[in-house]
């Protein structure tokens, strides 16, 4: 098989595949197609020779003792150790002799068979190394159209090289595609099924597509300025997330908020609407969690055993849960922690909009 190198190149090329990935494939389909064609209890090996840019086949054998018995039935597996000295006079029982198999004698059975072999291989190297690039893209955003919603209302959309799959449930509630519709995503799960091949899920409802579309938006968290520590939705309603600046003049709510809140508003409008609540971040849970629980006031907050005791006004309750439980729901989910949130005994705050100025209850943060 003459110039094998010139053709592994070139369907490396047309392919967009790594050379040694398409040699390494070549082999496999010729070893394939020589169990097929000779046995498939043998052993064979198959060598490019990258000066000459020929590709032979070997057939392995094993050298066993002139008595075995294997010598009889199966002499094409085995040969008899003396007539392998003859070969190679240093050879012993249990070494291996290689006999090279012409290839130019297979004739059209096995040229079919090899045809399709590498056909088969090929491809399984093309998906292998698409579900490498897309396995490595999870949690990232992705831009499609959309080129066919099923009587599930599951939604079909095509980037790339690939088609996604968006199930109805990672779909913001009370959305709607259609055919030709463009339509912005992140990257949920990728694995390979074995009726469909590649299998890429997509979301709009994950925590991780607001991350990213706050990438996107916000210049600063791009060049990790500003981090996102953590971010909990529930979507199509309202979002929270933490946020860090490892800048000293650079303030991480301020800047992914935006002038006049155009940052933000641009991601909330990609949402249909979500309100996003940025919190700054503090490595103190005790103070991470009062914040997290804003708009409410909050007199104290301690941490026992996972698990969050609030204590605030009795008036900042209702703020602190907010409609239909929203607000501690998405602080819990950003803080990690179960909150049990406790009056405060002996009335109220004086005035609910303002942050409490007594310092007692400042310091009781700090518990």
């Amino acid at each position: 098989m003459e110039k094998i190198i010139d053709i592994i190149e070139s369907i490396a090329h047309e392919k967009d595949l790594a050379i040694e990935d398409v040699k390494s494939t070549v082999c496999l389909a010729l070893t394939k197609t020589a169990k097929k064609i000779y046995g498939e209890d043998y052993d064979y090996e198959t060598v490019i020779d990258t000066k000459t840019k020929t590709l032979t086949l070997f057939q392995k054998v094993l050298v066993v003792e002139d008595s075995d018995e294997r010598l009889e039935d199966e002499k094409d597996k085995y040969t008899a150790l003396s007539e392998a000295k003859e070969v190679d006079p240093d050879i012993e029982v249990g070494d291996e002799l290689t006999y090279e198999l012409p290839l130019d004698n297979l004739g059209r059975t096995a040229a079919a068979t090899l045809h399709r072999e590498l056909e088969f291989h090929i491809q399984r190297l093309l998906e292998n190394q698409i579900f490498d690039k897309y396995k490595n893209m999870v949690g990232n955003s992705i831009v499609g159209t959309v080129t066919r919603v099923d009587n599930e209302e599951t939604t079909y959309v095509e980037f790339d090289e690939v088609r996604a799959v968006m199930p109805r449930k990672n779909r913001i509630k009370g959305e709607k595609f259609k055919v030709g519709d463009i339509v912005k995503a992140v990257i949920r799960k990728v694995f390979i099924d074995k009726a469909h091949g590649i299998y890429v899920e997509i979301s709009r409802t994950s925590p991780k597509f607001l991350e990213s579309l706050l990438t996107l938006e916000v210049p600063e968290i791009k060049d990790e300025m500003v981090i996102i520590n953590s971010s909990a939705r529930i979507p199509g309603e309202r979002a929270k997330v933490a946020l860090t600046s490892l800048h000293p003049n650079i303030d991480a709510v301020g800047a992914t908020v935006g002038t006049k809140g155009m940052r933000i508003n641009a991601v909330s409008n990609e949402l249909n609407g979500e309100n996003i609540d940025c919190i700054e971040y503090s490595s103190i849970p005790e103070i991470f969690i009062s914040r997290a629980l804003s708009p409410a006031i909050i007199s104290n907050v301690k941490v026992v055993n996972e698990k969050a005791i609030v204590t605030l006004p009795a008036d900042q309750k209702s703020k602190a849960i907010g409609k239909s439980g929203i607000n501690i729901r998405l602080t819990s989910m950003l803080v990690g922690m179960d909150i049990e949130l406790v009056e405060l005994e002996g009335g109220s705050s004086s005035n609910s909009n303002e942050p409490t100025k007594d310092p007692n209850a400042l310091s009781n943060l700090f518990g």
